[in-house]
């Protein structure tokens, strides 16, 4: 019998080469994977799926933060232009502009379209330490991000998320 840490590297394997289990869900859709899971599955299904996951108080900000820097380095150049502008949608809606957080946390600009990987890394790492809940908005709107997420606890919490879906399986 494997170990809990073999069981979490094959999941988080499993599912960011996209396994080819069926993955229902609550509603009885099917998805193949976690990129099948990611372009069908509704932006609140999403939303509710990586709010219960994704959370400080599950997974400290000082262990999802290097995942956030491998993640981010690993997405299109585009993907990443399009997280950070969503970063910054959702916080200038909490009273904080683009250029202050441009200052705040030393980002190299405050267009998303010349940020680096770097800079969208202190922007994610921010958000989800400070303003979990835009985390969590972002997350839903552009999932891409989630399946380049590999730490052992990452991968636990991704364990629970396919037995959810797995478990109308028998």
């Amino acid at each position: 019998m494997p170990n809990s840490d073999e069981y979490k590297r094959q999941i988080m394997s499993d599912l960011a080469g996209g396994d080819k289990e069926m993955l229902p869900d609550e509603t009885g859709s099917d998805y193949q994977n976690f990129d099948d899971f990611a372009q069908r599955s509704s932006r609140d299904e999403r939303h509710q799926l990586f709010s219960k996951s994704f959370h400080p108080d599950r997974v400290p900000a000082s262990q999802m933060e290097p995942e956030l820097q491998k993640a981010i380095a690993q997405i299109k150049p585009n993907e990443r232009k399009d997280v950070a502008q969503e970063f910054f949608n959702h916080l200038k809606k909490r009273g904080l502009s683009d250029r202050d957080l441009e200052k705040q946390l030393a980002l190299s600009s405050h267009h998303a379209n010349h940020m680096t990987a770097d800079d969208v890394t202190k922007l994610a790492g921010f958000a989800y330490h400070n303003h979990p809940d835009v985390f969590h908005e972002v997350l839903a709107d552009q999932p891409a991000l989630v399946k380049f997420l590999s730490n052992p606890i990452v991968g636990a919490v991704f364990g629970a998320i396919a037995a959810k879906w797995m478990g109308g399986r028998r």
